[in-house]
């Protein structure tokens, strides 16, 4: 019976060493990964940024130019990267109009740009985008000729919107607006693609504009007969529409400019090439319509 009891005391002593032993290594496996796993993060952590991609819609903003602007970012912790900070310097780039920066788990940061749509040049020194805001950028780097606007501060959305609507009227005679020129009184002045300046005054713009197309192909034909009328000496005389005053009620006035071909001696004497000279004379011509 002594026996029985003792082989069942060292049975149990045997399975709780066991178990024992068992959970001990257990506990020994789970803290060697925990360490392993920690190092690991912690060598992750520290890893820096080695791929920055720059996309977007930039027909102006250079990727130069955007490496340039995060010259003072550190990039050598991953985690640590401030992504606001990376928006806020691009964005201060003079051609960006808006940046959206994120981070690409392990080592990458993505930055897409946006640049700003240029659609006219404002008072000589800045431009307005496509929303009627005025920045500054190099205008050496533009791809077309803009049409040129002056106006007082705060007045750009005021001149973009008039000038689109003002250009769509005047496409059905085939022209545009080269210049737009606002007054600190807000009277309104327009010059044409033709060369031909509209003085709109404050009011009735458009029913002006409108005005001008029905009576420009008029006044056109005057012209023409105009040149016919004229004798041999005076052919060597051309005139051309100068300005167009609307602001009348129920006409409008039209100034003529002259050009006179002038004679050139002298020239080969001074061993000077010297191109056509012109010499502009104006005279006010009225309609009533």
């Amino acid at each position: 019976m002594k026996n029985k009891q003792a082989i069942s005391v060292d049975q149990q002593a045997l399975s709780f060493g066991l178990g024992l032993a068992f959970f001990l290594c257990v506990l020994i496996g789970l803290i060697s990964i925990a360490w392993w796993l920690t190092n690991r993060l912690i060598d992750q952590e520290s890893l820096p940024v080695n791929s920055i991609v720059i996309t977007g819609e930039m027909p102006y903003t250079k990727r130069d130019d955007v490496l340039a602007a995060m010259n003072n970012i550190n990039l050598g912790n991953f985690f640590q990267v401030d992504v606001n900070e990376i928006q806020s310097q691009v964005s201060a780039l003079p051609w960006v109009y808006s940046v959206a920066v994120r981070k690409h788990w392990p080592n990458e940061v993505k930055i897409y740009i946006v640049d700003q749509t240029p659609v006219a040049l404002w008072n000589g020194d800045f431009l307005l985008n496509q929303f009627g805001k005025a920045f500054q950028a190099d205008i050496e780097q533009l791809k077309h000729a803009l049409p040129q606007f002056f106006g007082p501060e705060g007045s750009e959305l005021l001149a973009l919107e008039n000038f689109l609507n003002l250009n769509d009227l005047l496409e059905y005679r085939n022209l545009a607006i080269d210049e737009l020129v606002l007054s600190e009184r807000y009277s309104w002045q327009l010059t044409l693609n033709d060369g031909v300046m509209l003085n709109l005054g404050r009011e009735e713009r458009v029913k002006r504009v409108q005005r001008f197309m029905d009576i420009y192909p008029l006044i056109k034909t005057h012209l023409k007969q105009q040149d016919k009328q004229k004798n041999n000496r005076e052919k060597q005389l051309k005139q051309a529409v100068d300005y167009i005053d609307l602001r009348y009620d129920t006409g409008l006035a039209v100034g003529w400019k002259s050009l006179a071909k002038l004679p050139l001696n002298m020239h080969k004497k001074h061993n000077v090439k010297i191109e056509q000279v012109f010499m502009l004379l104006t005279e006010e011509f009225s309609f009533n319509v």
